[in-house]
């Protein structure tokens, strides 16, 4: 009898400590036709794990797309891997859905990838209309398309120092209005940005809107990318000085280095104040531009040593505490 208890209670110890088999990572595909596991992209992110792919299928899908930070590690890939054949689209505005739920794609999912497709936002003028509100670290965004007017790509992280890092690659990014802006790190590599053409004869717009905080030294940057637009010359700024919540320690640091910048980029004036703040309290540089809007030499268009760009490389934007090094 005493050898039957003890043998027991040794397996079920034995049984106690082996590790449960982890769950494995779900697929799924997604086609408005019926023909996938699914018929819309968030039915499949719900039922997706952690690491889950999700594939969709050529069509057009209206309506927000929400991924939790819970779907950690979660890919959405366009099925055939033009970016024009898959398009999420919204037309929801910032003054009635608040910011995030004017985002047609709400991505708060760390360690996540989005490729293949296209992210929009209808709306038009007259309020901010997210396309791409990225609200989690380390998220990788390739060969996609983000369009919007106002604030079209927004990454933010929160208040406070803490910081979030996205990675935008061989993609297009469109608006008019501060449609690159934010507190995160990110860097824009190999990307068309294209200013929509407002029909101005004076100002046609902002691209970046950034607000990092004085405690980080990286904010937003676009390397390796071409800056384009049908609009009149020197009628875009390169961004804006954006205090978020009017907060001091929002000091925004831009860099634009080794890009082709389009005629339509201001000489004077390619930075702009806002809010009262002048950009001159933002960490705003150029370097080693090209093209007709490259900087002739104004004072507006502060250009960073070869010296200093060497630690503000596209992976020294991502690096993080944890060595993170998505650079194609």
């Amino acid at each position: 009898m005493q050898r039957s208890v003890t043998a027991a209670v040794a397996i079920a110890a034995a049984l106690v400590a082996v590790p449960a088999p982890a769950r494995a990572a779900t697929s799924f595909t997604v086609a408005a036709d019926g023909s996938g596991n699914y018929t819309t992209i968030q039915a499949a992110v719900a039922a997706s794990s952690t690491g889950g792919v999700i594939t969709i299928k050529a069509g057009t899908y209206q309506g927000q797309v929400q991924i939790p930070a819970s779907k950690s590690g979660i890919t959405l890939q366009g099925a055939t891997g033009n970016s024009g054949d898959v398009i999420i689209t919204g037309n929801k505005p910032q003054s009635t859905a608040g910011t995030a739920g004017s985002a047609t794609v709400y991505n708060l999912a760390p360690n996540s990838t989005i490729k293949g497709l296209t992210m929009q936002n209808t709306y038009g003028a007259g309020s901010q209309a997210l396309a791409v509100y990225a609200a989690g670290d380390r998220q990788v965004y390739r060969n996609v398309q983000m369009k919007g007017y106002q604030d079209t790509f927004l990454s933010w992280g929160g208040t406070g120092s803490s910081q979030i890092r996205q990675y935008v690659y061989k993609s297009y990014i469109s608006g008019a209005v501060d449609f690159i802006y934010g507190n995160g790190a990110v860097v824009i590599d190999s990307t068309t940005i294209e200013s929509l053409n407002i029909g101005s004869s004076s100002n046609n717009g902002y691209i970046t809107a950034a607000a990092t905080d004085d405690s980080n030294p990286y904010g937003i940057l676009i390397t390796r990318s071409t800056l384009k637009s049908s609009a009149a010359a020197k009628t875009v700024a390169l961004g804006r000085c954006w205090h978020a919540g009017n907060a001091s320690d929002a000091i925004g640091q831009v860099l634009v280095r080794e890009s082709t910048i389009g005629a339509h980029v201001r000489q004077a004036g390619a930075w702009q104040d806002m809010s009262g703040w002048s950009w001159k309290t933002c960490r705003f540089n150029e370097y080693a531009n090209t093209g007709a809007g490259a900087s002739a030499g104004t004072s507006d268009r502060p250009q960073m040593s070869a010296s200093t760009a060497a630690n503000y490389t596209a992976q020294k934007y991502l690096a993080g505490a944890d060595g993170w090094n998505p650079v194609q």
